[in-house]
């Protein structure tokens, strides 16, 4: 599970999330996220707002606090935290799916705090 939040933590970063290159290995062929603005986002269009520059901020690597895995089988593991970016904290939940020896974010879903 380590290696799962390892990866994740990744994401959160600039230089990471600016790579179309890192994004294909690290987003699941049938990757879809539900943001926190309630939109539904495919993976090519997660792809190209990251690493595109759409609708993605640069600088500073977003944090989190409240990190918690949850295996849910062999090949599943489910993480949930609070991000912290540009003033605003939502919960996340990221559903991560091993494909051979490889992690892979399934799905993500983002929650804005009250």
């Amino acid at each position: 599970m380590t290696e799962v939040i390892v990866w994740e933590r990744a994401l959160l970063h600039p230089d990471v999330r600016s790579s179309a290159e890192q994004l294909d290995r690290l987003l699941d062929p049938d990757f879809r996220e539900i943001g926190a603005s309630g939109r539904l986002w495919t993976r090519a269009e997660t792809i190209e707002a990251l690493a595109g520059g759409g609708e993605v901020r640069r600088g500073e690597p977003i944090g989190d606090s409240e990190m918690q895995g949850r295996r849910l089988a062999s090949d599943l593991v489910l993480l949930t935290y609070v991000s912290h970016a540009a003033g605003r904290r939502a919960w996340r939940t990221s559903l991560w799916r091993r494909s051979g020896s490889q992690w892979r974010l399934l799905h993500h879903q983002g929650t804005l705090c009250p």
